[in-house]
């Protein structure tokens, strides 16, 4: 019996053994260590940046210490989320947090910065203070709160790829640009009547935009704009062609102004009438401008370079031969001869003077 206890005691010594550790510690540092997970990015970062590409937010550019920063009001902030509660669904757990609770977790994230305006009294001039500051500066409190408060992203605004393409090939068409005189003059042609079919497109749209408002004003006493945002600096590309009309908020015109203006219009379009140009100056004017766009369209380096040397005077050089002076100017030994040199005609022409001229004669006896 004690041969076999010793015998299992041995066998637990050896399986205990430096060796036996060392090579359960190799076989376990040859397993691959586990792979790293990549930090989730953090749901409010999402959460901002979605709210920030909303076109339903409205914000604008201001400068903050000397910083350009794009910032938004607290009260739009705050009906933006009323009406687009969807958008907390990127929140997760936390979508069903106050509003202002989560404008103070992004305060706390330093994803925006309160500010406030700089200029806090009423200009000359003015009712009341802006709607929308150019100047700010960062509030001493930062609380989120919808009452008169402003909010800067604090963080940098993605690019799309459209953008960064601009980018790239913004410099490109300056240089096709600058080297717009050496194309060929098909390309001229292609380019000159491109933009000029661009821009009498506008000015049209304009016009008639314009005219349309004018009769509606007049006739039915209502504010209608067809393409509302078509003169807007900020607008997107889908917005900026947006053909619906902009309702009128603003109460009816009187008939009295309504009248004024229709007597305004009838006067300007009487005089324009009268001084309008006849046909001939019509085709005087039409032939001066084909001029310029023929001579804008023919330029070229060369042929100012051309023209620029046909402009220099001519030197004459000193040793060129006899026959470049006039006759009789360069009367040498070979003259012929009764020719007169250039010492005697000049010696004529001083006797001539003196002969035309008459001195005073003075009396000896005095």
């Amino acid at each position: 019996m004690k041969k076999s206890g010793g015998a299992a005691a041995e066998k637990k010594r050896v399986r205990r053994s430096p060796a036996a550790v060392q090579n359960s510690g190799r076989d376990s540092n040859s397993d691959p260590p586990p792979k790293k997970q990549a930090p989730k990015k953090d749901v409010f970062q999402l959460f901002a940046e979605k709210v920030r590409d909303h076109k339903e937010l409205e914000s604008r550019w201001a400068v903050l210490q000397e910083t350009r920063v794009e910032y938004f009001r607290g009260k739009d902030f705050v009906s933006f989320l009323k009406n687009h509660p969807e958008v907390k669904e990127i929140l997760g757990s936390d979508k069903n947090l106050e509003i202002e609770d989560i404008g103070n977790a992004l305060l706390r994230k330093n994803l925006i910065v309160r500010c406030d305006r700089v200029v806090k009294t009423v200009r000359p001039g003015k009712r009341k203070l802006s709607t929308w500051p150019a100047h700010l500066e960062i509030f001493p409190e930062q609380v989120f709160s919808d009452n008169d408060a402003f909010f800067a992203w604090a963080f940098v605004k993605r690019h799309p790829l459209w953008q960064t393409l601009l980018s790239f090939f913004w410099p490109v068409l300056t240089l096709a640009i600058c080297l717009f005189p050496i194309y060929p003059h098909q390309v001229k042609l292609l380019v000159l009547y491109s933009c000029a079919g661009i821009l009498l497109l506008i000015l049209s749209l304009l016009f008639v935009r314009a005219a349309m408002f004018g009769a509606l004003y007049i006739i039915l006493g209502k504010r209608v704009w067809f393409f509302p945002n078509i003169l807007a600096e900020e607008a997107t590309l889908r917005e900026l062609f947006r053909f619906c009309p902009k309702k009128d908020e603003e109460e009816k015109p009187t008939w009295t102004t309504r009248l004024f203006y229709a007597i305004v219009a009838v006067l300007v379009i009487l005089l324009l009438r009268h001084h309008a140009p006849d046909e001939a100056a019509r085709a005087r004017y039409q032939k001066r401008v084909s001029n310029i766009i023929d001579d804008f369209l023919e330029w070229s380096p060369k042929l100012a370079l051309s023209g620029m040397m046909e402009k220099q005077p001519t030197v004459v050089n000193a040793t060129e031969s006899n026959s470049s002076f006039p006759d009789g100017a360069n009367a040498g030994p070979d003259a012929a001869p009764g020719a007169e040199t250039p010492v005697e005609q000049h010696a004529e022409e001083v006797g001539n003077i003196e002969e035309t001229v008459q001195f005073p004669q003075h009396d000896d006896n005095i």
